[in-house]
């Protein structure tokens, strides 16, 4: 059966227009602007320019590593419980300590191998065994600390001994003698003390409560090591 055509006056039947028929129609006016860019606020700019340290002089970031340096041994003069080591930890500090330690306990000596003294690489090495050996024994037993801040820890509690060699020194400018010795001692002891006390406070809490004798053990002869080649140096 041949379909009946449609009449165009009926509405019922009208042929459905297309869907954007009528955008042809609609015109844009040259006074509304189309084009644009996406840019970044510039608090956002700043704020990424700052925080990045890519930039910044050579200058800027050696002075922000001594000031970082200096205020831990701040909190070394100054033990209490605190994460900065932990938290902000670094090598710098301990390499500075270690190698003005093993400066200072140099003979005078030309032939180095008479004198009988510890050796510039025999002090570096002792300090530096000593603190992984620590860390590792750490590790061991449980310790919820990472390697590299143990070393930081035990690197930068040095300082206390490192006065105390300084002041040796100092003392063995004058005359030899048992109220030498004496003085020297004293000072040695209370370093040494003072070097154990920071260490633990820092310490005491990454480790097992009942492994902390273990823990703190190694902490004490590496110490007394260095004290006792403190004590007993003298000058050629």
């Amino acid at each position: 059966m041949a379909e009946a055509a449609e009449s165009p006056g009926d509405p019922g039947t009208a042929t459905p227009r297309p869907l954007f028929a009528g955008l042809s129609d609609i015109s844009i006016s040259q006074d509304i602007p189309v084009e644009g860019e996406i840019t970044i606020p510039m608090r956002s700019r700043v704020r990424e320019f700052d925080s990045s340290t890519l930039n910044e002089s050579v200058q800027n970031t050696i002075m922000r590593d001594l000031k970082a340096v200096g205020k831990k041994f701040m909190h070394v003069l100054y033990p209490r419980k605190s994460n900065t080591l932990l938290r902000d930890w670094d090598l710098w500090g301990p390499l500075i300590l270690c190698v003005t330690l093993a400066l200072m306990l140099q003979r005078g000596s030309v032939d180095s191998e008479k004198d009988g003294g510890p050796q510039f690489a025999e002090v570096f090495v002792i300090v530096w065994f000593g603190a992984v050996t620590i860390t590792l024994n750490s590790k061991l037993l449980g310790g919820n600390i990472s390697f590299f801040q143990s070393l930081c820890v035990l690197g930068y509690c040095i300082l206390p001994l490192t006065v105390a060699m300084l002041v040796c020194r100092l003392v063995l400018l004058a005359e030899l003698g048992p109220i030498n010795f004496m003085v020297r001692l004293f000072v040695v002891i209370v370093m040494f003390a003072w070097s154990i006390v920071a260490s633990t406070a820092f310490l005491a809490d990454s480790q097992p409560p009942n492994r902390k004798a273990l823990a703190v053990y190694p902490v004490f002869l590496f110490y007394f090591v260095i004290s006792w080649m403190i004590l007993t140096f003298t000058p050629q």
